[in-house]
């Protein structure tokens, strides 16, 4: 019984060594990734090809330069939007808070 307890403690010592070890921006980048799963953007995004909508990398390339970006694509995201990328309009995006919203916009200018 002692020595499964010991194995489960440096089980979860690694671990939390393997975590902590990862760099702030690895750590944003799969917070980023989890939120735009969790909240069904990548039902009509990709991150690297075109899908109902444009591939975020595309995204995050349009507006990489841009004054401003983080705020106007959090803007999109929250009130959807046409005519941008195509015919296909991108839909109010209700369910997330302002802040979520300003997550995923940062984390798509990641992309680049």
């Amino acid at each position: 019984m002692k020595s499964m307890s010991y194995a489960a403690v440096a089980a979860a010592v690694a671990l939390a060594a393997a975590l902590s070890a990862a760099s702030p921006a690895a750590c944003a980048e799969a917070a980023g990734l989890a939120l735009a799963q969790q909240k069904n953007c990548m039902s009509c995004h990709s991150v690297t090809r075109p899908v109902m909508g444009p591939a975020l990398h595309d995204v995050a390339a349009r507006y990489a330069g841009r004054d401003g970006a983080a705020t106007y694509l959090k803007r999109k995201i929250l009130d959807g939007g046409a005519g941008v990328w195509g015919t296909v309009p991108m839909p109010a995006n209700t369910q997330l808070t302002p802040d979520q919203a300003a997550t995923l916009a940062a984390w798509v200018l990641t992309l680049k």
